[in-house]
């Protein structure tokens, strides 16, 4: 059956470009973006999983009165097997981000262009190659007439590119009952050109905002006025000592290190010889799981307490983002190890499972206790202008995964 399957998928490339091309014509766009958001795009692909034989499509909708008819929805399509104690998810994410500056684009965003082995356009690669390549694998099985041991379920969410607030993070906040306990989940959003990544560990995430109060005076006479520019850049300097006190290292992770790096810059004074009164700057932390926000987030106040005393200043912390880490996929686990096996067969490559700096909507699924690996082929020109996939990493994907979910299938 595996390799009836495997053909299968491999007879698909027309039919792939095609849900490609359809895909791209419709943008899904998070209000917050400029757009209303993706009932259109999502109604578009329950008229093409209609054609399929689903033995179910539901859709969970997220309340959001800017966006169309006042929903983001979350669409889910599933094929059931001969046994429902276990649902094998693929879930890929319907929205995309906007195309930025046009003048950079070779074509038109929203229509697909097929150059040789390449699809072009906004959304191909992040993430309607996840789209196309989890319906393939359905598909293949359905046209053979065969039914898996195990459910398997197709969830297209909402928002994954403003946070997840209306997709992932919603749907396993409102609705968990929908995950049995030996369900386990493919989130085809990250990985490498190759195929040999697989995503099983993410690090905490902070994004602090850092304002920075002084006093404003003339430049020739800083005895009247307090410096914040020179306050906030000490406090920069003192923050690299982050790295000493959180020095934890795990090999499993890329970097292996927790990083803490300033990162956004806004404009102070318009003019060189004004000492600013106020300064703002931004710090990225991507934090080992194995240390609390909170411990980080204590730290690097004591050091802006330090400087405010030094200085005279006031400096106050802005959260844009706080997100501790969700319990790691075990590198042991059962589909980790499946997937290892399907890609040293399909694309003749070492697998290796491995951490990122954080973060992926896996991490909703992990806080559920469920298994999840992000995996895909992919050449990372997610969200740059002519953004693109090769029609050979939809087609491997949709192999790899097949394949998987044979693994996963077989009775022990």
């Amino acid at each position: 059956m595996k390799n009836q399957i495997l053909k299968k998928i491999e007879s698909y490339e027309t039919y792939a470009i095609e849900l490609q091309r359809g895909l791209t014509a419709i943008p899904a766009l998070a209000p917050s973006s400029g757009g209303n958001g993706e009932y259109d795009k999502a109604k578009w692909l329950e008229g093409e999983l209609k054609k399929l034989k689903f033995d179910s499509i539901e859709w969970i909708n997220a309340p959001q009165a800017e966006a169309k008819n006042g929903i983001r929805p979350n669409v889910i399509a599933r094929y059931k097997g001969k046994n429902s104690a276990k649902t094998i998810w693929f879930m890929s994410h319907l929205d995309i981000v906007p195309p930025g500056d046009l003048k950079m684009w070779n074509s038109d965003p929203y229509t697909l262009v097929v150059e040789g082995r390449k699809l072009i356009g906004r959304g191909v690669e992040d993430n309607q190659q996840a789209t196309v390549s989890s319906i393939l694998l359905v598909k293949a099985m359905m046209e053979l007439d065969y039914r898996p041991e195990y459910d398997i379920a197709l969830l297209f969410c909402a928002d994954e590119e403003t946070g997840s607030g209306y997709g992932a993070d919603y749907i396993s906040e409102k609705h968990p009952h929908i995950f049995g306990k030996e369900d386990v989940f493919f989130v085809p959003d990250s990985g490498s050109e190759d195929g040999s990544l697989i995503e099983v560990a993410e690090k905490s995430i902070m994004w602090l905002k850092i304002i920075t109060k002084g006093k404003q005076c003339h430049a020739s006479r800083p005895s009247l006025g307090i410096n914040a520019f020179k306050a906030s850049s000490d406090l920069i300097t003192r923050y690299q000592k982050l790295y000493k006190k959180f020095p934890k290292k795990d090999r499993l992770y890329e970097p292996p290190i927790s990083t803490f790096e300033p990162t956004k810059k806004e404009a102070n004074v318009p003019n060189v010889n004004t000492l600013p009164g106020d300064d703002v700057f931004y710090m990225d932390c991507r934090v080992m799981p194995c240390y609390q926000l909170t411990e980080v987030k204590a730290e690097m106040r004591r050091m802006a307490d330090e400087v405010e005393a030094k200085y005279g200043v006031k400096i106050t912390f802005e959260p844009q983002q706080e997100a501790q880490a969700a319990p790691p996929t075990d590198p042991k686990a059962e589909i980790v190890l499946a997937l290892k096996k399907a890609i040293k067969e399909v694309l003749k490559v070492k697998p290796r499972a491995y951490g990122i700096g954080g973060g992926t909507v896996a991490a909703f699924f992990r806080r559920l206790h469920l298994p999840a690996v992000v995996y895909s082929r992919l050449n990372d020109s997610a969200h740059m202008p002519n953004e693109n996939t090769l029609i050979d990493y939809v087609m491997d994907d949709a192999k790899v995964f097949a394949v998987t979910t044979l693994l996963l299938c077989a009775k022990k």
